[in-house]
């Protein structure tokens, strides 16, 4: 990672871009605050400290929180109820949440800030970005968010450290206190203001930094399940006709014909799928794994396409409470209730568990003697003596019955709090969580498909595959040797997924095809 160097991203009123939150959480570049986010927070702010001067309650600026909302807090106490929410929320516990999703949420906070809808001043808002672009990533924990009120306790560890407080990782990645290395870094902690320890704590930033990274994911893992199955097909000497066009025009889900798209491209011009076109040629039908592929991958693109919508929606939101309107009322809502974001984190755990299931049924059947079209019995070099690929397809079993159970809903879930005051939550930081080992799981599967079906296609010599699949195969056997005696799996499974993760297999077949989708 590269922190403090570029212009930066404006962050400002308007919605970020997939790509820019993306390139802040993971590649680390700099953040702005534009003029127009400084000057709508400086109007905002100046609302709140008029309306903190009045005797009347206004909640979050002159009154307790959540079931303690009813207490009216005297002006001396006001900074010191700031700090003690802070201090109080940053309750997480468990595993040390990854760099990229706090960096997302920090930032995700930040473009929420810059609406002027929250009251926070100026400053405030200047040293969340400072953190960002000193590389400067607060410690937080699985646990601890309901996802209602937003994501209270990781905002929470990220203001702790925004007041020299908690612990903290720097762009090093080394662990230490935050007022060791706001100090070391230049930045003087915050003295929290009226509204502004509130401000900070309550979004679903966490869940939907989240949905955004995986949704990039998704999207490069759905063109290798296709990538995938393509090779399966072919390696299984199945057909492609089913593929066509005008079949696929029948049933017109916009996924399912890009899906179908990409398996025609990439199984064009291949000598071992031209091998069996003949009228000697008796297989009218593939099994369902291999002729519902399109159907499946497509559906799961439609998925994405739908959660894709509800994130945009929600990068163009303001998540507080109380928020201040631009005619000075400071208003309570619901806002930070996460139900939109919760269920398509859940929804898009059922697609990755179902591509995943349909992978391994196709890895499975390019094992078994019985149904691989003349391979040889788990792919291995000498059947019986060595195992091949058998216990690869053990590997992706165990992912699979794993992804079925992540598929599972959390946002089906509430248990009240705060003494019934928040009677019912999202759970939506539980679905993110569990969404993010959904996508590792795919991606493990998936490799592994293709690992096999690389190995399926180098035994079907003399005949060659497609340039397309062909050149995946030639870009996979520089990390992991062509078929041979047992050896140390677990390695290639690992280069395999890291090809699959970073692009490159999908990459040395767009070389040939060009674009897929």
């Amino acid at each position: 990672m590269s922190f403090g160097v570029g212009d930066g991203i404006q962050v400002g009123p308007d919605a970020l871009t997939f790509d820019q939150v993306v390139a802040v959480a993971r590649d680390g570049a700099r953040v702005v605050l534009s003029d127009e986010a400084l000057k709508r927070i400086g109007e905002s702010r100046a609302h709140v400290e008029e309306l903190s001067s009045r005797p009347t309650p206004v909640y979050g600026v002159s009154t307790g929180f959540g079931a303690l909302a009813t207490r009216h807090i005297a002006p001396e106490l006001r900074a010191k109820l700031q700090l003690n929410i802070v201090r109080s929320h940053a309750a997480g516990s468990g595993p040390e949440v990854e760099r990229e999703v706090v960096r997302a949420l920090m930032l995700l906070r930040l473009r929420t800030l810059a609406t002027g809808r929250t009251g926070v001043r100026p400053a405030t808002a200047r040293t969340l970005a400072a953190l960002l672009n000193a590389g400067i990533t607060p410690q937080v924990f699985e646990y601890g968010s309901l996802g209602c009120s937003g994501d209270l306790a990781p905002l929470a560890h990220v203001a702790l450290a925004l007041i020299g407080e908690g612990e903290v990782r720097d762009a090093g990645g080394v662990l230490k206190p935050a007022a060791q290395a706001l100090d070391e870094a230049g930045i003087a902690p915050v003295e929290l203001a009226e509204k502004e320890g509130l401000a900070l704590l309550n979004g679903t930033d966490g869940m939907l930094g989240m949905l955004v990274l995986a949704i990039g994911d998704l999207h490069r893992l759905l063109t290798a399940a296709d990538l995938a199955a393509a090779m399966s097909v072919e390696a299984l000497l199945g057909t492609d006709r089913v593929f066509a066009a005008d079949l696929q025009d029948l049933r017109p889900h916009p996924g399912q014909a890009a899906s179908a798209a990409n398996l025609r491209a990439l199984l064009a011009d291949s000598e071992i799928m031209e091998s069996h076109r003949g009228p000697d040629c008796t297989r009218v039908q593939d099994a369902y794994s291999l002729r519902c592929s399109p159907q499946v991958n497509g559906a799961a693109r439609d998925t994405l396409a739908h959660a894709e919508l509800v994130a945009g929606r929600e990068l163009a939101s303001a998540v507080d409470n109380p928020v201040v309107l631009p005619d000075g009322r400071v208003e309570s809502n619901g806002n930070f209730h996460g139900a939109p974001v919760a269920y398509v984190l859940d929804f898009l755990a059922v697609p990755a568990a179902d591509v995943a299931s349909m992978s391994e049924r196709r890895t499975d059947r390019m094992l078994d003697k019985a149904r691989s079209a003349g391979l040889p019995a788990f792919l291995a070099d000498d059947p019986g003596v060595d195992s091949g690929h058998m216990i690869a397809q053990y590997t992706q079993a165990s992912i699979v019955s794993e992804l079925k159970r992540l598929a599972v809903p959390a946002s089906a879930d509430s248990i009240p709090s705060s003494a019934m005051q928040e009677d019912h939550v999202s759970m939506g930081w539980n679905s993110a969580r569990k969404l993010r080992r959904a996508v590792d799981g795919l991606a493990r599967v998936v490799a592994v498909e293709i690992l096999t079906a690389a190995r399926a296609l180098d035994l079907r010599t003399p005949l060659r595959p497609g340039p397309a699949t062909g050149a995946v195969v030639a870009r996979l056997r520089e990390a992991v040797p062509p078929p041979g005696p047992d050896r140390y799996l677990a390695p290639e499974i690992a280069a395999a997924t890291e090809l699959v993760l970073d692009g490159s297999l999908v990459a040395a077949a767009e070389a040939v095809t060009g674009p897929l989708s």
